[in-house]
């Protein structure tokens, strides 16, 4: 059996690679992986737990028995851990950030590794998978690297917005220091920091069109199959 095509989507959080893998995952009727959910169940169950985030025996441990899966339901991808739609509480600006500690760690992102790997490569037609080192570590042959990225404040805002819409009211100073702390650990840890691959093609979203950079990525998929 042929690989199915890999669309690599990185950048560093409200550059808008959820809303733009998700359309694209349903105009191409690829597969969509969000690594970046598989990284927040972890740590939403590591905190459940009461595991430090640097604990990395108890957090082995904790890792044989996760299991997450990905349901689209009505345009929104749903994310179940161990059975439970977890798609909002993985969410919170609090579990992000344990988020962002857990994917430091080798042994988190040595397990998972295999995890999205191979949940792309059961794909039927191809798979889109988004996070932050898709391009450079998971994939780095992937067919497609896109590195999408935006002015800090323009992130901020978006996530301000987001977090207003779900009903939780937090300054947008608040949400723009916790957003540059989170780069700040994301493009600085030594394992599978954040950055684009040498042969990503980069691409501000900070004031295209959301219907423009859709667009775009699928013109570079759309080539590549045809090639």
């Amino acid at each position: 059996m042929p690989r199915p095509l890999i669309v690599a989507i990185d950048g560093p959080a409200g550059a808008g690679k959820s809303t733009v893998s998700k359309i694209l995952a349903r105009r191409l009727d690829f597969t969509l992986v969000d690594t970046g959910a598989i990284y927040r169940c972890v740590a939403l169950k590591a905190r459940r737990q009461g595991i430090a985030l640097d604990d990395d025996a108890r957090l082995e441990t904790l890792l044989h028995g996760v299991k997450v899966s990905f349901r689209v339901e009505e345009d929104v991808n749903h994310v179940f851990l161990e059975g439970e739609d977890v798609s909002d509480e993985i969410r919170t600006p609090e579990n992000s950030l344990a988020a962002s500690q857990v994917s430091s760690r080798p042994v988190v992102r040595n397990h998972l590794l295999e995890l999205q790997r191979r949940l792309a490569l059961s794909a039927t037609h191809g798979a889109i998978l988004e996070g932050r080192d898709i391009g450079t570590v998971v994939f780095p042959d992937a067919d497609v690297k896109v590195f999408l990225f935006a002015n800090p404040e323009i992130r901020a805002r978006r996530r301000f917005e987001e977090l207003f819409q779900k009903g939780t009211e937090k300054p947008i100073d608040q949400v723009l220091d916790e957003q540059n702390r989170r780069d700040r650990e994301d493009s600085q840890r030594e394992v599978a920091p954040l950055k684009p691959a040498a042969d990503a093609v980069q691409m501000d979203s900070t004031e295209l069109p959301l219907s423009e950079v859709v667009q775009r990525i699928e013109d570079l998929v759309l080539s590549r199959r045809r090639a």
